[in-house]
């Protein structure tokens, strides 16, 4: 039940909502409803001075508070954020925040908040993420609060976030999978283009049969195509015997090819040919065979660039890229980050039979301000070193410190380099640049442009038109 402002006694554990937005608090109280087995009953307010009056009045178990909705409280967030802890006097303070906002939700945490959520809101997330608190910090008992289980929430298939974007992709996961037509994936290293193959394969009609996967970057050249194809015995020196390819293997289920971009040209036109007949042969054999393996491939690079490279065939691409799948980096998904830490800090603390209690909002707070490069590559390495490292109880920053090469590595290495202020061009002229280089290095070719920028060729057109009218409003 949301009330408007609340003083009602209540017997379950009392919520605080705080957030300018009439619509979005009712939205958000109806679907924590919705997700929690006995939810508390809850008050919305909407602003940071309500909400400390409102706190001064009586006490409160939970407070969500979104950060933008504080701004007639105090100027800076954090200043915010900390008046609203000392009030709420030991309540869990989680803060709401856009998804692009990182800087205001470390300094919530920095300020105090235990957590933070980024909009959009993901109910059964935030509903999930509540309970954690609450046993953490021994508040089961007052807020008596339990998720209903969701599937997909905080893991997928392998996958740990229940961030929007990645939502998105497990999404697209469940509808590509039961289709036996080609996929392409494409992420940044590190951001799980292989789990996302294999949930592929686990939730289609193959699950039953082999999932075969080929790093093409890590297979020499002259080896690759025995590799892929296989041999007969006697094709060359050293083939001793019959072997089966990864295609052969895969006969009935699902070949992963990553690094795709990585294969040699000569065999790539012979993937091609496969991909168009379902025929191969093994090197040095005159028949053919029939293979029924659905192929899923993946790169870290641009497909478009490496075109344009003449490094990779294009109609090879678009036989593989029917359905494509993009994974973002952890960079734009950062409601993710601790939802990771977590789980690999108590997967690694099984495996060296150590316990932890999770991070201190100091080392959350430092590990959301990350860019991470590496993606969830690096912060699994990251959480596994702090495991190995320490004997255990909470990270707190100077353990992560401690512990984070990556970022002392790039301090040593990197030396300050003066910069002159450079004049700073108005967004439709960059934008226009960014569009004309890219048209230019593809030829003129606006829809191989239009790819490689991720927008479409209407887009591009229509940019152009309205340059062309600007140009002629200013000549005038």
């Amino acid at each position: 039940m949301v009330t408007a402002g609340g003083s009602a006694t209540l017997t379950q554990g009392r919520l605080l909502l705080v957030d300018r937005d009439a619509s979005s608090a009712r939205v958000l109280a109806a679907t924590l409803a919705e997700c929690l087995v006995s939810a508390p009953e809850m008050t919305a307010v909407g602003g940071g001075r309500q909400a400390a009056e409102t706190l001064r009045a009586g006490d409160f178990d939970v407070v969500l508070a979104d950060l933008a909705s504080l701004a007639d409280l105090a100027e800076a967030t954090e200043d915010a954020v900390a008046r609203l802890v000392k009030l709420a006097r030991g309540a869990l303070m989680v803060a709401l925040s856009d998804g692009a906002s990182v800087s205001a939700a470390v300094a919530a945490m920095q300020a105090g908040a235990h957590d933070y959520v980024a909009k959009p809101i993901n109910g059964p997330a935030l509903a999930t993420r509540i309970g954690e608190l609450a046993e953490r910090h021994g508040k089961t008992r007052a807020i008596a609060i339990e998720a209903r289980p969701q599937a997909g929430v905080t893991g997928f298939a392998g996958f740990v976030g229940a961030s929007s974007a990645m939502q998105f992709v497990y999404e697209q996961i469940e509808r590509i999978a039961p289709s036996s037509a080609p996929v392409f994936i494409t992420g940044e290293s590190g951001t799980g283009k292989e789990v996302a193959a294999e949930a592929l394969h686990a939730r289609g009609p193959r699950a039953e049969k082999a999932f075969i996967a080929v790093n093409c970057a890590a297979i020499p050249r002259d080896l690759m195509e025995s590799e892929l194809f296989g041999v007969v015995r006697g094709a060359y020196t050293g083939a001793h015997e019959d072997r089966k390819g990864a295609a052969e293997l895969a006969d009935g289920g699902t070949l992963f090819l990553d690094e795709i971009g990585e294969m040699d040209l000569s065999l790539q036109s012979k993937l091609l040919r496969f991909l168009q007949t379902g025929m191969m042969s093994r090197v040095g054999e005159s028949g053919t065979r029939k293979i029924d393996a659905r192929v899923i491939c993946a790169t870290n690079r641009n497909p478009m660039q490496m075109i344009a490279d003449k490094t990779f065939r294009e109609d090879l691409f678009y036989r593989l890229h029917v359905l494509p799948i993009h994974l973002p980096p952890l960079r734009q998904r950062p409601a993710d980050i601790m939802a990771l830490a977590r789980h690999f800090l108590e997967t690694f603390a099984r495996e060296e039979r150590k316990q932890f209690s999770g991070f201190s909002a100091e080392a959350a707070a430092a590990m959301l301000a990350r860019d991470w490069p590496g993606n969830v590559r690096q912060l699994q390495n990251l959480t596994r070193r702090l495991v190995v490292m320490f004997d255990g109880g909470q990270i707190d920053a100077e353990m992560l410190r401690a512990a984070d090469i990556e970022s002392r590595e790039a301090v040593i290495e990197t030396a300050p380099v003066p910069r002159e202020r450079r004049p700073v061009l108005p967004m439709w002229q960059q934008e226009q640049r960014i569009i004309e280089d890219a048209i230019a290095s593809f030829n003129g070719n606006i829809s191989l442009a239009a790819a490689a920028l991720e927008i479409s060729p209407s887009t591009i057109y229509r940019k152009r038109q309205s340059w062309a009218e600007m140009g002629t409003a200013g000549a005038a």
